[in-house]
């Protein structure tokens, strides 16, 4: 029997051309499960339409997707993919963004407005979209593969960065985390695991050095 490799998915619409490039070469989408068919039961729990709304656009556009993995939170999800939301109309709704790619503290979701985060003690959310995640991995994959060098900081160093003359990159839509660019390096610093599981030790920066034009963007 020949095997069939995954075909490269179809990339959503909104991100950056890196980030198109980045979904479009280095993922796959495998079969997902459909939402539709439990919009009935789901109603009846007690879910409003409109967050059954919201995980149906989700599974419509990333359910499926596999991306690389990320350089912090173990890697992130393994495979995008939603699932019932939980919650209520007074804290507002969640649902899983996919399962993690090991054994983790915390889960991997969407907030109530959007937004990408992890949860476990409380709801931290990292970027303001899931797109805002996928332009995290697009960029830390392009600054690892165009940097001189690497450098991790871990702990109380990372707050004594200095950002003077760096600017926040919009495309990440960072919250918790955020990415910052300056002449020729890029700064990732990530905040979330320190936040959610109350642990200032897990926080972590990558510092990509040695960037031209081209690294510092990449489209």
């Amino acid at each position: 029997m020949t095997a069939h490799a995954s075909p490269p998915p179809r990339v959503p619409g909104g991100l950056s051309r890196r980030a198109r490039c980045f979904v479009h070469t280095h993922g796959l989408r495998v079969p997902a499960p459909e939402i539709r068919p439990h919009r009935d039961q789901w109603l009846k729990c007690g879910i409003p339409a409109a967050e059954i709304d919201r995980v149906t656009d989700f599974q419509e556009r990333w359910g499926g997707i596999a991306l690389p993995p990320a350089p912090a939170y173990e890697g992130g999800p393994r495979i995008l993919n939603a699932d019932t939301p939980e919650g209520s109309v007074s804290d507002g709704w969640w649902f899983s963004a996919g399962d993690g790619r090991v054994s983790m503290a915390y889960g991997f979701v969407i907030g109530p407005g959007g937004e990408f985060g992890i949860h476990a003690e409380h709801w931290t959310p990292l970027h303001a979209s899931i797109d805002g995640w996928v332009e995290s991995l697009a960029l830390a994959h392009h600054a690892a593969y165009w940097a001189r060098s690497i450098t991790k900081i871990v702990g109380d160093a990372v707050d004594a960065l200095d950002l003077e003359g760096f600017e926040p990159v919009p495309e990440v839509q960072g919250m918790t985390d955020n990415w910052w660019r300056g002449t020729d390096s890029l700064i990732a610093v990530y905040r979330g695991e320190a936040d959610c599981l109350t642990a200032p030790q897990c926080r972590t920066a990558h510092v990509y050095s040695g960037l031209d034009d081209w690294g510092l963007r990449g489209g």
